[in-house]
C-alpha cells in the first residue's frame, strides 16, 4: 500500500469519526440519562412509587432495565463509528418506549397519580426527542 493510499484511508476513517461525534454525543446522553433514571428507581423505589403513585416492585423492575440498558447505549456511544444496525435498535426501542408511555398515560395503566401521569408524558417526549436526534445522527453518516 502507498502512502497516499494510507492517508486516503485514514481520511475516510477521520471523515467517519468526525461525522459520527453528533451521533455519539445524543447516544451517551441518552445512556447517561437512561441509566441515571434506571438508578433512581432502583435506588429510591419508595419514595419516587409515593411522588409518581407507582408500585415499588414495577420501578424496581423499570429501573434494572433502564440501568442495564443506559449502559448498553453508553457502550455503543463509545464505538468510533457507531455500528448503524445498533444504533437502529436503539431508536426503534426509543420509539416504541415513547409511544408505549403515552399509550400508558392516555389510558390510565399502571394508575399513576397526576404527578405521574405528567412525569410519564414528559419522559415519553424526552425519550422521543432522543429517537429524533439519533436519527438525525445516524443520516448524516449515510450522506
Amino acid at each position: 500500500m502507498t502512502t497516499s493510499q494510507t492517508a486516503a484511508r485514514l481520511g475516510t476513517t477521520t471523515t467517519s469519526a468526525s461525522a459520527a461525534r453528533p451521533l455519539r454525543i445524543f447516544l451517551g446522553l441518552d445512556a447517561a440519562v437512561t441509566a441515571g433514571n434506571g438508578l433512581i428507581y432502583l435506588i429510591g423505589a419508595g419514595p419516587v412509587g409515593d411522588l409518581l403513585g407507582l408500585p415499588t416492585g414495577f420501578l424496581r423492575g423499570i429501573g434494572a432495565f433502564l440501568t442495564v440498558y443506559g449502559v448498553l447505549v453508553g457502550l455503543l456511544a463509545t464505538q468510533q463509528v457507531p455500528s448503524a444496525a445498533a444504533t437502529k435498535l436503539v431508536i426503534e426501542a426509543n420509539l416504541l418506549w415513547a409511544v408505549a408511555s403515552i399509550a400508558s398515560a392516555a389510558f390510565g395503566w399502571f394508575d399513576p397519580n397526576t404527578v405521574g401521569t405528567v412525569w410519564i408524558v414528559l419522559q415519553a417526549l424526552v425519550v422521543g426527542a432522543f429517537a429524533a436526534l439519533q436519527i438525525s445522527g445516524l443520516r448524516k453518516l449515510s450522506n
